[in-house]
């Protein structure tokens, strides 16, 4: 894949994001949509992405910074291709990567849920992170940015526990299908004031512009 794509002479990196590399050289500014920048091919580009994310199945060290930079497929610049390449260079360096996992670690499912706080520069908008394990085993991560934007931490954490919670639905179900039963699953979240609306199902004025969808959390 990196030949076929031209990335072979990509340097070696030893971290798929580097939040230096979001500085245009030139203009000293941070890179999102960057007017100015010079264009690259769009059909390459998109092309880099989709490459990107296929290998996002196996490859979750590179799921955030891929994500970041499929939001800029219709008008890519070279700062943006210089992104994707470097992490194409960090996949280079790191070909022994990969997910493990014991089979006597049981069946016992957990989930960790995070985000950013109006983390794009753009819309303002916050991005959530999360994952799933069986056991000790990693089997499920998202990466993705939110679809409105909130007004503050403990409603970007409490909309990303509630993200997280339909997964863990969905793989309850799954489980089911196959015989295994789990009375309790724990979401990890770091918000103390997203746990306190999680416990609190009681709509005030904090609370009740969030959407409706991410209330059956509690």
């Amino acid at each position: 894949m990196i030949f076929r794509l031209g990335n072979h002479k990509s340097r070696l990196g030893k971290v798929p994001f580097n939040e230096e590399l979001t500085r245009s050289s030139t203009l000293k500014i941070p890179v999102i949509t960057d007017s100015n920048g010079k264009p690259v091919d769009v059909t390459l580009y998109s092309r880099m992405i989709g490459s990107l994310l296929y290998l996002t199945a196996s490859r979750l060290d590179i799921m955030y910074s891929t994500c970041l930079r499929a939001r800029y497929q219709v008008e890519p610049k070279e700062s943006h291709l210089t992104v994707i390449k470097r992490i194409f260079g960090y996949l280079k360096g790191t070909p022994n990567l990969g997910l493990w996992y014991a089979k006597d670690s049981g069946f016992d499912l957990t989930s960790y849920s995070d985000s950013d706080f109006a983390g794009c520069k753009i819309d303002r908008k916050s991005t959530t992170g999360g994952c799933q394990l069986l056991g000790e085993k990693l089997v499920s991560w998202t990466s993705k940015k939110q679809n409105y934007v909130s007004t503050s931490t403990a409603e970007v954490e409490y909309v990303a526990a509630g993200i997280c919670c339909a997964q863990v639905l969905w793989m309850r179900n799954q489980l089911m299908d196959y015989d295994i039963r789990l009375s309790k699953i724990p979401i990890y979240c770091d918000n103390t004031s997203a746990i306190a609306i999680a416990n609190n199902p009681v709509l005030h004025s904090k609370t009740k512009h969030i959407e409706v969808r991410y209330h059956f959390i509690t």
